[in-house]
């Protein structure tokens, strides 16, 4: 808890260093953000985003959005290598959504570094939008690959992990899955060849929530034990508080260390994290908030 003048001191700097990030423009590479309060901080505004996008258009993902914020702000703000300038800068790291239902979340995450105009999110859903239901490599500055169709996200990012190696560059690959996504056939036969081919500049993130379209993920099909299971497989296998950016930091930058095998980070997380009413309730995976619970978020989670 922050007394109100250290809030305002916290998003004054937020301020200034919004401002040096809008002053680099097209030419800088990103400065990263470890600073745990102002972490904290921008996470607040995603989600306050976050909800403010779902409620206008009416429909959207809740939970899962609001459970991976932590893990993209910790990933975007202070982890990846990135020019919000210039979007296809070629020794950019990557990111693949391969939840792409949780696109609210990485939309507001790209508008609050510059990607594009935070006034766009106001059109999310809409007709003629570049802010599509699930992420538009096409059309949406900051998205490398449509994705949405569960399962694929990792092959993909394997692929691309394969190609950016040859360029010798240091760069990594970053895709966030869900835990329900893991039941499909296609994400062990990624794991497999990432394991295979040693593709280790390759991180997946499970955002693991416990909760799925249906309902628990042990009550739909069983994923556990995800450990041994990914270890086995042949990865390097970490689990984290997914909603700790200490953690969250310190196991991006563990990553870096492990060589000959992929990293799988374990991020255990609240679905709906952030706003009471939404939090591990299965019933707002894919609903938007209510007027009521719209205003009951905006009250919790304070002013943009």
């Amino acid at each position: 808890m922050l007394w109100p003048w250290e809030n305002q001191v916290l998003r004054l700097g937020l301020d200034i260093f919004q401002c040096r990030l809008l002053a680099a423009g097209m030419s800088q590479e990103f400065s990263h953000l470890t600073d745990e309060l102002q972490l904290k901080e921008i996470a607040r505004q995603v989600r306050r985003d976050i909800v403010e996008m779902l409620y206008h258009a009416k429909s959207g993902h809740t939970g899962g959005s609001l459970s991976a914020t932590d893990i993209l702000v910790a990933l975007f703000f202070g982890v990846m290598r990135l020019k919000p300038g210039d979007p296809l800068w070629p020794q950019r790291d990557y990111f693949i959504l391969s939840k792409g239902h949780a696109a609210p979340a990485l939309y507001a995450v790209l508008a609050r570094l510059g990607f594009f105009p935070r006034e766009d999110l106001n059109r999310l859903r809409s007709f003629g939008s570049h802010l599509q239901g699930h992420p538009c490599a096409l059309s949406t500055p900051g998205v490398e690959i449509s994705t949405g169709s569960l399962g694929q996200g990792l092959s993909v990012a394997t692929g691309i992990a394969l190609g950016v190696r040859l360029n010798g560059a240091g760069q990594r690959v970053y895709t966030l899955l869900g835990d329900g996504e893991v039941q499909e056939g296609q994400v062990w036969e990624a794991a497999m060849a990432a394991a295979h081919y040693k593709v280790d500049n390759l991180v997946a993130i499970l955002d693991r929530n416990r909760l799925q379209i249906d309902g628990r993920t042990w009550d739909v099909m069983s994923i556990e034990p995800l450990v041994a299971k990914w270890e086995a497989f042949g990865w390097h296998t970490m689990q984290v508080n997914g909603h700790s950016f200490p953690e969250l930091l310190e196991a991006f930058q563990a990553c870096r260390y492990f060589t000959g095998q992929p990293s799988i980070i374990i991020a255990h997380t609240i679905k709906g994290k952030g706003v009471a009413i939404f939090e591990d309730q299965v019933k707002y995976h894919g609903v938007a908030p209510t007027q009521e619970e719209y205003e009951q978020a905006k009250r919790e989670l304070g002013e943009v």
